[in-house]
Formats: C-alpha cells, structure tokens, sequence
C-alpha cells in the first residue's frame, strides 16, 4: 500500500486497462516509467489518483476516493497482486512454455546437456576415488545394505554412492558446468551455492529390493530456506530406465508441505539415511523419468519423488548436485526433521570429533560457492 504524508502534494499515476465485462481480478496493471513500483512526482496541484479504465472505445475514470469508495482498491494494488511465476525465476533461459511446466509439475527434463566428454571425466574420477587412488577426505563413501553378503567385495562394485565432494575439484566440476548453472540460475537467482552433491552407482538388485530409493522430499535432509530458491540438478550418465531404476516423480507435489519421513519396513532391509514419506495416495499420478546419456532433469525439493529396483546387472550412474541461492538462510528445524538431523549429526560428530556441532553446521562445512557471492549459507 501507499502511505500518503500529510502536507506533502504527490500525483501518482497508474494506468491499466480493463475490460468491464470480465472479472477485476484479470486487471493488467502497467507502471508509467516504472519497474513494478509506483511512480511518486511532487507537483503544485491537488493530490489526484486516476483509473484509466477503456471498454467498448468508452473511457472512465476513478478518483482516489472514488476508488477506496468502491472497494476496488486492493484488487487494482500491484502489490496484492499474485506473481504469475512462484517457483521460477525470469532469465531468459527458460522458455515460457518451460516455465508453465516446472510452475505445474516441479521438474523440467532437459536433453542432451551434459557432454558425453565430461561425464567419462566425472566416471573416470569415481573409479578412482573407489579404487583408493585420490584422497576421499571430505567424501562420504555409502554401501548397498546387501553388498557385504553379495559377491561384490571391493573396488567400484563396492560402492554404491558418494556424496559431498565439492573439495574435489573435479567431481566439483559437475557443479560447475555453464551449461548446468545457466539453468540453475532460473530457480536460485545469481547467488548459486553448491550444497549437496552425489554419484549414485545403483547396484544390480540381489534380490533384496534394496537398490531401490523410497518415495521422499529432499528438503526433509535440509535445514534451509525457503524451499522455491532450492533446486536439484541430476544427470544421467548413461541409458536410465524402468528396467534400471529410474527417477520416478509425483508431478505438482512440490506445491504442498513437508511430509513426515521415516525407514519403510521393508523386509530386505533399508540402506542408511534412506528415508520415505510415511502417508501418501498411493493412487497418485507417477511418471518415470526414463533418460538418456547426459540429459538432465531439475525438480524442486519438495517433489514427491524415488527410483526403482535394479533390474539389471549393470551398476546405474547418475551425478546430481542440489544448488540454493545464497540468500538463503538456515532454519530451526521441527520435529518433523528430527529423526534425519539426529542422524546426520551424529556421523557428522563421529567423523570430525566436534561434540557441539549442530545441524546447520554440517551443511556450511560442505557447501561450496559456485557463482556470485555467498551471503547467508
């Protein structure tokens, strides 16, 4: 709203036009020389606010007064109105049409834009950190809950997923990527911070069900916000499907809340820190994301979302890194989050024998800067 001081003689105009037919909420509001703000001018006249309003080539116009009189003013106030775009941001990278589909469904799958060139980088860099040849300091190195009664025993068949290795400068490349970033940028703004990075090397099923991920939210493993400057960027490096254990997505989730989470009682067992959502509509409408070498998908963390059992007896590579802009801030958080902040922190104390360190303190040791400045995270 305006606040108007007294003794001071202003003219604000705001032009717009109007079919009266339709309803006032459809109003498109135009700002004279202004960028989404009022235009405030001191003249040596009466203080006047005109409504422009055109419909059948008839022109008419509202006082202030009239405006307040009849009740119109919040529905013609820019600053009530709602913004078109909530989960994007304008840069010119996204076309509209891209913008409507993220804006409805919370991920966008974009093909071929990761080169096959640095993805065999990226591979070859896995099986050395697997093989002990480059130091893991910082890394988190996660097994298969079956692999140890498995027939894998060591090397890149061992592991299944490496997090955190954004102080590896070459996996930390991924993150990096002008061609990832650009994208990044429409959700984060140009503040981007790294914060959660993976290689997931899927293992052939042994017949556990264990490869497979529980349907879950990735802000429940966050304690930042707000939700809509997160984004996850995740990348096939190779032929993913069905058969495999592709991504699969609850389209439009991500405009609701943060579920509660917790190990599903599955009888193969549950890999560590895998949780699930608890209560969900199992009738929901679920697409599989099958993809292809180098494409990539960005979903918002509040997206219903989990992959399948390996079917296969091929290991399923897959880089991702979820980025926030730095402006946002860390949150206390709720119950709700407390099973995984217990758990994160506890293996987070062990490893570095910081006995008073927090939630938050985890994720500002291992997020990284990638493009801007860094403000609050």
């Amino acid at each position: 709203m305006i606040s108007f001081i007294p003794n001071t003689i202003q003219r604000i105009y705001l032009v717009l036009t109007l079919d009266l037919k339709k309803s006032p909420s459809r109003l498109q509001i135009e700002i004279l020389s202004g960028q989404g703000t009022f235009i405030m001018t001191t003249l040596q006249s009466s203080l006047s606010f005109y409504i422009y309003a055109t419909s059948g080539g008839t022109l008419f116009r509202h006082t202030l007064q009239e405006l307040f009189r009849l009740k119109l003013w919040k529905k013609y106030s820019k600053a009530e109105q709602q913004p078109e775009y909530r989960f994007t941001l304008e840069n010119g990278i996204l076309t509209k049409e891209q913008r409507d589909f993220y804006e409805k469904n919370g991920f966008i799958v974009i093909r071929n834009l990761v080169s096959l060139e640095a993805l065999d980088r990226f591979r070859k860099r896995f099986q050395d950190v697997c093989t002990g040849k480059v130091d893991t300091f910082g890394m988190t190195i996660m097994k298969d809950v079956a692999i140890a009664k498995s027939e894998f025993a060591d090397g890149e068949k061992a592991i299944t997923k490496i997090q955190d290795f954004t102080l590896d400068d070459e996996l930390f490349q991924y993150c990096c990527l002008p061609e990832v970033v650009k994208y990044v940028e429409n959700f984060t703004g140009p503040n981007v911070m790294a914060m959660h990075t993976m290689l997931i090397n899927k293992p052939p099923d042994p017949g556990t069900q264990t490869s497979r991920h529980p349907l879950h939210q990735d802000l429940y493993y966050f304690p930042f916000r707000p939700a809509d400057r997160i984004v996850c960027a995740w990348t096939a490096m190779e032929h993913i499907h069905r058969g495999n254990g592709c991504l699969v997505v609850l389209p439009g989730t991500h405009k609701g809340e943060l579920q509660p989470h917790g190990y599903p009682e599955w009888e193969g067992g549950v890999n560590k820190m895998y949780h699930g959502i608890q209560k969900f509509d199992p009738n929901g409408e679920r697409i599989h994301l099958e993809m292809w070498t180098g494409d990539t998908v960005f979903f918002h963390p509040v997206l219903i979302h989990g992959s399948g059992t390996n079917r296969t007896d091929g290991f399923r590579k897959a880089i991702s890194c979820h980025y926030a802009g730095s402006e946002c801030e860390y949150v206390e958080c709720g119950d709700i989050q407390d099973l995984i902040s217990k758990e994160v922190t506890a293996i987070f104390k062990k490893r570095t024998g910081i006995q008073e360190a927090r939630f938050e303190d985890v994720w500002r040791v291992k997020s990284r800067l990638v493009k801007g400045e860094r403000i609050n995270l």
